[in-house]
C-alpha cells in the first residue's frame, strides 16, 4: 500500500492480474519478476521492499501435503525469492519488512499452516539480516489481532483484553512499517504490536 502511489498503472494493472488469475505461487513469482522488471527499469534505486501475503489457513485435520507446501511457498519462499530477487536494485541502508503475525508466538487449534508460515518468516528475517549485514535492514512485524474489517468490533470485553484497552487498526501497522523505513539502526528485530495481549 505504501508503495502503490509510486506504481505506475501498467505494473499496478499486471500485479493485480497475476493475483487474479495465477493461484499457483510459481506462477506469481514468474509474473511478478515480469512486471517487477518494469518497475525497476523506471526506478532504478529502490528504497524498501515490503513482503505481506496471506497464506492459506488449515490445520493439521483438513490440511493436506499441497496445502501445506502452498502456505509455505506463499508466506516464506515468495518473500525470499522476491528479496533475492529486488536485492541488485537496493539502495545501500535499504530496508525489507516482512509482515508476520503474532501467531509465530502464541497459536490457535487448527492454525499449523498459517502458523508454520508466519514462524518461518520471522526466522527468515533474523538469517536475512545477517547475510545482508551493512548492506539493507531487515526486520519483521508480527501484528496482534488488528481489525481489517469495515464494521467496528462492539464487543467491550474483546477491546478490555489488550492492556492497551483496544484491538488494534490498520493505522498501527502503518506507523510501525513507517517507522521502520525510516530508521537506520534496528535491524534483524521481530516487533509486535499486539496492545499488550502478546508479551514476550
Amino acid at each position: 500500500e505504501l508503495l502503490k502511489k509510486d506504481l505506475p498503472q501498467d505494473v499496478k494493472d499486471g500485479i493485480l492480474k497475476s493475483k487474479e488469475e495465477f493461484p499457483n505461487p510459481d506462477e506469481i513469482i514468474s509474473e511478478f519478476e515480469q512486471q517487477g522488471f518494469k518497475f525497476i527499469k523506471r526506478k532504478t534505486i529502490i528504497d524498501y521492499l515490503i513482503n505481506n501475503a496471506p497464506p492459506l489457513t488449515k490445520g493439521i485435520n483438513d490440511c493436506s501435503y499441497e496445502d501445506f507446501n502452498k502456505a509455505l511457498s506463499v508466506g516464506v519462499t515468495a518473500p525470499f525469492y522476491l528479496s533475492k530477487l529486488f536485492l541488485p536494485y537496493l539502495n545501500d541502508n535499504a530496508t525489507i519488512i516482512n509482515i508476520s503475525s503474532s501467531r509465530d508466538r502464541m497459536s490457535q487449534p487448527q492454525t499449523e499452516s498459517y502458523t508454520a508460515s508466519k514462524g518461518a518468516i520471522s526466522a527468515l528475517t533474523h538469517a536475512l539480516a545477517i547475510s545482508l549485514s551493512h548492506k539493507v535492514r531487515v526486520n519483521s512485524i508480527s501484528p496482534g489481532w488488528i481489525n481489517t474489517s469495515n464494521t467496528s468490533i462492539t464487543d467491550e470485553l474483546d477491546h478490555l483484553q489488550h492492556p492497551s484497552g483496544r484491538i488494534g487498526k490498520p493505522i498501527d501497522i502503518y506507523r510501525c512499517v513507517k517507522w521502520l523505513i525510516e530508521d537506520e539502526f534496528t535491524t534483524g528485530q521481530v516487533i509486535s504490536p499486539n496492545g499488550g495481549l502478546v508479551i514476550t
